[in-house]
């Protein structure tokens, strides 16, 4: 299990790094629109995101 979570924390940051990588204009824009959202939108976001990567974790996990 320890294996299968490191893998996916590394392809989380290869995600996450392709947007200052390959956009950094863009994604400074985004990053700054995004700090002007008030707090309770940005806690649906995020609620929204995480309940959306653990239907798929959920779904390609191997069943046993």
């Amino acid at each position: 299990m320890g294996s299968e979570l490191w893998l996916a924390m590394g392809l989380v940051l290869v995600v996450e790094g392709l947007g200052p990588m390959l956009v950094p204009k863009k994604w400074r824009q985004m990053v700054s629109e995004m700090s002007l959202l008030p707090d309770a939108k940005l806690r649906r976001i995020g609620g929204c995101l995480v309940v959306a990567g653990a239907v798929i974790a959920y779904m390609m996990w191997p069943s046993k």
